[in-house]
């Protein structure tokens, strides 16, 4: 079944294809033309919306990517394997998105590029933490092992996550908390109007389902390494 569900595509990924493009296109011309100018800020505030989108779903693999680990460990099945690599390699990249938006960011807001603000911290010992993860995998030969390995690994790397999003909430911190009440005086807050508001679900809509069909594309790419690790293995074995 794996192998038929690789070689052929299916009908509702490619229509997942064009959708996802569609919505990554109208958020885009939402954030520039139907958002409002930011008083304050200006413009470098358009930002935010890829920020925290991006940031939303790279905790959301990394999540999804723990509760495939512990399916494994309860019932070792290599697609569960296969789907949290797939989830990891997907958060990484979300959340190297959000890092690098928070840096342009802060740089007109905080007037630096760093600065070792507690989220900030967190996010990026989140990041490290599931690159090393992939460094873990790529140390291990057996693939059982392997699997068991990144499976313990990837619900102990999820502990990052919650401490990464409470931690503004936490810790007195510059970084504002747009979304829930947050500390008024932290530099960079502000008030989200009604469009602002629109913009940013609808964003954070089209990041989730780019993410969904990129995560899918990645599992089926993982299927066929793992057809290949099969065969060298059988290979080896003769």
């Amino acid at each position: 079944m794996a192998s038929e569900t690789v070689s052929k595509k299916p009908s509702f990924l490619a229509a997942l294809n064009y959708l996802s493009l569609a919505l990554m296109l109208a958020a885009t011309w939402m954030v520039f033309f139907y958002a409002p100018r930011e008083a304050v800020m200006g413009e470098v505030q358009r930002v935010f919306y890829f920020h925290v989108s991006a940031g939303w779903v790279g905790m959301v693999a990394f999540i999804a990517a723990a509760v495939a680990g512990i399916i494994y460990l309860v019932r070792p099945d290599k697609k569960w394997d296969v789907f949290s690599v797939a989830a990891v390699e997907i958060g990484l990249v979300y959340s190297l998105v959000n890092i690098v938006t928070g840096s342009i960011w802060a740089r007109p807001t905080w007037n630096t590029w760093w600065t070792w603000d507690p989220r900030l911290v967190t996010a990026s010992v989140m990041e490290l933490t599931f690159l090393a993860y992939l460094l873990l995998r790529q140390s291990i030969e057996d693939p059982e092992r392997r699997a068991r390995f990144g499976a313990i690994y990837s619900i102990l790397g999820s502990l990052t996550v919650p401490l990464t999003y409470m931690s503004i909430r936490i810790w007195r911190t510059i970084h504002p908390v747009v979304i829930g009440s947050g500390d008024p005086g932290a530099k960079g807050n502000f008030a989200m109007t009604q469009p602002m508001v629109f913009t940013l679900l609808f964003s954070l809509l089209a990041f989730t389902v780019f993410g969904v069909t990129l995560l899918w594309h990645r599992v089926r790419l993982g299927w066929l390494t793992e057809r290949v690790e099969q065969l060298r293995l059988k290979v080896m074995g003769m």
